[in-house]
C-alpha cells in the first residue's frame, strides 16, 4: 500500500470538502443578502403604489371633481335650479333653427331697428356736414399759411442771393490781388533759381576741368575704405603690374586645383583598394561561418539521434518492465475502508 500517496489523496479531499463548504457558505450568504434586498424592494415597491394610489386620489379629488365632466348636466342635482328659459329675447344664441323659437322672416325688433336706424343716419349726417366745414375751414388756413411761407421764403432767397453776390465779388477781387502778388514772387524766385543754375554750372565745370577725373588719376578710383575697394563710377582699368599679378594668381590656382585632383585621384584609388580588401575578407569570412555551421550542424544531428535511441530504449523498458504489471480487483478495494 502506498501510505504517502493515500495520504495526499485523503488531503485532497479534505481540502476539496472544505472549499465545497466554503462555496455552499458563501451562497448561502448571497442568497441571504439577496432575500434581504428582496425584502426591502418588495416594501419600497408596495410603498410607491401606495403613494401613487394616493397622490392619484388627491389628484381626483382635487383636479377632477364631478361638475368638470362633461356629463356632469345628466347627474346635476342643481341642474332646475341653474336651468333658464328656452328663449330670452330675439338674440339668443340659443334660438337655432332646429330650436323653432324664431323663423324666417319675422323682424320682431322692426319699430325699434327703424327708430334706431333713422337716428343713426341724421347722426352721421350732421357729422358729415360738420367734418365739411371743419375741412373748408383747414383748408383756408392752411392756403393762408402756404401763400405767407411762400412769400417769406421768396424774400430769404432775394436776401441770401445778394450776400453770396457780394461775398463772390468780394473773393473774385481778393483771388485777383493774391494772383498778382503770387506772379509777382514767382518771377523773383525764376530769376534768383535762373542766377545760381548758371553758377551752379560755371562751377561744375571748373571743378570738372580740375578734377581727377578728366585728368585719369588712378588714385581717384581708390575708395575710402583701401586700395582694393575700387569706385566703379572713377575706375579707368588696371595697370600692367595688376594685370601681371592676376595672372600670376590665375597660375597658382591653376597649378593648385590640379594637385588638388591628383590627391583626389590616390584617394579614390586607395579607396577602392581598401573596399576591395574588405569585401575579399568578408567572402573569407563567410566561407568559414558557413563550414562551421555546417559541423554543428552536423554535431547536432548525431546528438539528436543518440538522445532518440536512448529515449526508445527508455520507452521500451517501461512499457515492459515498470508497467507490465496490471492492478486487481483487490488493489481498488483497499482504498475508503476506514473512518480515516
Amino acid at each position: 500500500i502506498d501510505k504517502d500517496a493515500l495520504d495526499a489523496q485523503v488531503k485532497e479531499r479534505k481540502i476539496q470538502e472544505a472549499a465545497e463548504k466554503a462555496e455552499h457558505e458563501r451562497f448561502a450568504h448571497d442568497m441571504k443578502k439577496n432575500d434581504k434586498l428582496m425584502c426591502l424592494l418588495e416594501e419600497r415597491q408596495k410603498n410607491e403604489i401606495k403613494d401613487m394610489n394616493r397622490a392619484l386620489t388627491e389628484f381626483h379629488k382635487n383636479f377632477q371633481k364631478p361638475e368638470t365632466r362633461r356629463e356632469f348636466d345628466l347627474n346635476d342635482p342643481q341642474a332646475l335650479k341653474k336651468d333658464r328659459p328656452a328663449r330670452v329675447s330675439d338674440d339668443d344664441p340659443r334660438c337655432t333653427i332646429s330650436g323653432m323659437q324664431k323663423f324666417m322672416g319675422e323682424d320682431l325688433n322692426y319699430d325699434q331697428r327703424m327708430k334706431f336706424q333713422k337716428e343713426q343716419l341724421r347722426e352721421w349726417f350732421l357729422q358729415q356736414q360738420k367734418d365739411s366745414k371743419n375741412a373748408l375751414a383747414d383748408q383756408k388756413l392752411a392756403d393762408d399759411l402756404y401763400d405767407k411761407f411762400r412769400i417769406e421764403l421768396d424774400r430769404k432767397i432775394m436776401e441770401e442771393q445778394r450776400k453770396e453776390e457780394e461775398s463772390r465779388r468780394a473773393v473774385c477781387t481778393a483771388t485777383k490781388n493774391f494772383n498778382r502778388i503770387q506772379a509777382a514772387e514767382l518771377d523773383h524766385k525764376n530769376e534768383l533759381e535762373k542766377a545760381q543754375k548758371i553758377k551752379d554750372d560755371m562751377d561744375e565745370i571748373t571743378c570738372l576741368l580740375r578734377g581727377d577725373f578728366l585728368s585719369e588719376n588712378p588714385d581717384q578710383a581708390i575708395g575710402p575704405w583701401g586700395k582694393h575697394n575700387v569706385l566703379v563710377n572713377r575706375w579707368k582699368g588696371m595697370n600692367q603690374e595688376q594685370r601681371m599679378a592676376i595672372r600670376e594668381f590665375q597660375k597658382e590656382q591653376a597649378l593648385e586645383k590640379q594637385r588638388v585632383r591628383e590627391q583626389e585621384r590616390r584617394r579614390d584609388a586607395e579607396w577602392d583598394r581598401q573596399r576591395l580588401q574588405a569585401a575579399r575578407a568578408q567572402l573569407l569570412w563567410e566561407r568559414h561561418q558557413q563550414r562551421q555551421n555546417q559541423e554543428q550542424r552536423r554535431d547536432l544531428d548525431a546528438t539528436n539521434a543518440g538522445l532518440s535511441q536512448e529515449q526508445k530504449a527508455k520507452n521500451i523498458y517501461l512499457k515492459e518492465e515498470e508497467y507490465s504489471n496490471i492492478p486487481t480487483e483487490e488493489f481498488y478495494a483497499q482504498f475508503n475502508t476506514t473512518t480515516r
